[in-house]
């Protein structure tokens, strides 16, 4: 069996679109939708998630075109820090 990473490509220039998630005291507020921050490829929504200040990045997601098996339709801001840190590999 290969290494999952070693052998999948990720389209880092496919469409994506940063939300965040209102917030009250640092939490997400589940009673509200999340909106748009910005849009562009994906690699473009790493970066702006990226920087972020680490302690908010919680309120933030990444919705795009699923890429299976490494990139799901909406990433998780701990999705979103892995890819940043394999996308020179990938």
């Amino acid at each position: 069996m290969g290494d999952v990473a070693g052998d999948s490509k990720v389209d880092f220039g496919a469409l994506a679109v940063l939300h965040k998630w209102p917030s009250l005291a640092n939490q997400r507020r589940p009673d509200r939708d999340s909106y748009q921050v910005s849009e562009g490829t994906l690699d473009e929504c790493i970066s702006a998630f990226m920087q972020k200040p680490a302690a908010t990045r919680h309120l933030y997601e990444i919705r795009t075109v699923a890429q299976p098996p490494l990139v799901t339709e909406i990433l998780s801001p701990e999705h979103v820090i892995e890819l940043s840190r394999l996308r020179e590999f990938l």
